[in-house]
């Protein structure tokens, strides 16, 4: 097979509007990429996926169980597949990058929970997605890593069962125990600060536990307490002590405290470098519904301070608009990316003029403009796809656009007259995007399987 027919077949395994006829022949086909990308596809036609679930090769059918747009009713079939590898491919479920996924439903996590294999029990754990209502159910369980899941579900448990995880005989249980109650509890944070010897989430420990003097001082004496430097217990004489810190880090930290006012945090020499990363501020994140506290940090002179707003869906329209127009870019991607209403004029300004990897992903959101992209971008040498997103955009102008270059351009808009999709379906340099048109004929489909040698 040719490249221009392999990228072809590749775009018909995605193309929305392929038929579940096409779709069964392509799983015929022996190309792992295009096997792959139609168990990612969502609303698949029953036959397809039956097709899927009865395939001999694991392979596809651990990609069926790992993905994410998949009906999870569906993916639940394969709660009784033969092979261990598809069972653990289910149990940990799929992970996309911040997009929600649709849990299994409660009966197939207490199948993948009480399996016999171990290794498919406790990967089960391992997900995110298992409610922490079938979690209570393991407080007891002999493995240690299910003890150790069932505090995930602290709040359901009865204050017996809480004390019972606090003092099991595993270390590790012991640890997922205090991890529910250290912030309120000084003893347990000492506790975890040692027994975790500096592995993770012992940062996190320092950072939000409750602190005793003692430790508060020990740390403090570090030759690195950025992480304490945050934690809101730490008594008032030792952050001053770190406000001056030799640590650029330490200091920036301190200037972040949530009490200070705007006067204590100008006089902590701090900088943040415009490509820091920083991850939200707890304080903030935890206020992230008390507008009050946004508005604050929305309005600081503090770059970290209004990064952190930039990410809290509760930031009044005011507040939108003002970061809308900061000077640190971070805090305009920041609200791009996070904010449920961002300004459509801000999206389209990030994603023409920023330099980061995440701006490209900014033409997804729903509020990307549209209207009027035509007469703006029509005629640009750089973004001329920008046009095929207005709705008025005449079939002319489609017509040229799909003429004028780079190759391809337009030839997956379903508005295309069937004419010019023959015409580009006919030009192997363009054969590979017009396969993905929605509009392509069902039987020009077949007619590339045909070509690509796939068995009817």
């Amino acid at each position: 097979m040719d490249d221009h027919l392999d990228a072809a077949i590749r775009a018909l395994a995605w193309n929305s509007a392929t038929p579940g006829s096409v779709l069964l022949r392509l799983l015929k086909l022996d190309h792992r990429d295009v096997r792959r990308t139609i168990t990612w596809r969502s609303g698949m036609p029953p036959e397809v996926v039956d097709a899927i679930l009865a395939d001999p090769d694991p392979r596809i059918r651990m990609d069926f169980a790992d993905s994410a747009t998949a009906d999870a009713a569906q993916r639940a079939r394969l709660i009784d597949d033969p092979s261990p590898k598809v069972l653990l491919a289910l149990a940990f479920g799929p992970t996309p990058y911040r997009l929600p996924v649709e849990p299994l439903p409660d009966w197939a996590y207490e199948r993948l929970l009480k399996h016999p294999d171990e290794r498919i029990s406790c990967g089960t754990v391992e997900s995110h997605l298992v409610p922490t209502r079938l979690l209570a159910g393991l407080a007891d369980h002999p493995h240690r890593v299910l003890r150790a899941a069932a505090c995930r579900a602290w709040e359901e448990l009865p204050h017996a069962t809480r004390e019972s995880l606090l003092r099991d005989d595993d270390l590790k249980v012991r640890q997922a125990a205090a991890l529910r109650v250290y912030r309120e509890d000084a003893d347990r944070t000492a506790w975890l600060v040692e027994s975790l010897g500096g592995f993770w989430p012992g940062p996190e420990v320092l950072r939000t536990g409750l602190l005793s003097r003692e430790l508060a001082e020990r740390m403090v004496a570090e030759p690195n307490p950025a992480a304490v430097a945050a934690n809101p217990s730490l008594p008032p004489d030792l952050v001053r002590q770190l406000a001056v810190h030799p640590d650029p880090r330490v200091r920036l930290a301190v200037s972040a405290r949530p009490e200070l006012t705007e006067a204590e945090r100008a006089a902590v020499d701090y900088t943040v470098e415009p490509e820091a990363r920083l991850d939200p501020l707890d304080w903030v994140w935890d206020a992230r519904e008390d507008v009050e506290v946004l508005r604050r940090c929305a309005t600081s002179a503090h770059i970290w301070l209004r990064r952190s707003a930039a990410v809290c869906p509760a930031l009044p329209p005011d507040m939108v608009e003002l970061l809308a127009r900061d000077e640190d870019f971070a805090v305009r991607l920041l609200l791009g990316e996070f904010h449920p209403e961002p300004p459509p004029e801000l999206l389209l300004d990030l994603y023409l003029h920023g330099t980061h990897r995440a701006v490209a992903m900014l033409i997804a959101k729903p509020r990307f403009p549209s209207e009027g992209m035509a007469a703006r971008f029509l005629d640009s040498p750089d973004h001329r796809h920008l046009a095929l997103r207005d709705p008025a955009l005449t079939p002319e102008d489609l017509d040229r656009l799909s003429r004028e270059g780079p190759r391809g351009l337009g030839a997956r808009d379903p508005r295309l007259p069937q004419a010019r999709i023959r015409e580009l379906l006919a030009d192997p340099e363009t054969v590979g995007a017009v396969a993905g048109n929605p509009a392509l004929p069902v039987e020009d489909m077949h007619r590339l399987l045909d070509a690509a040698g796939v068995p009817a």
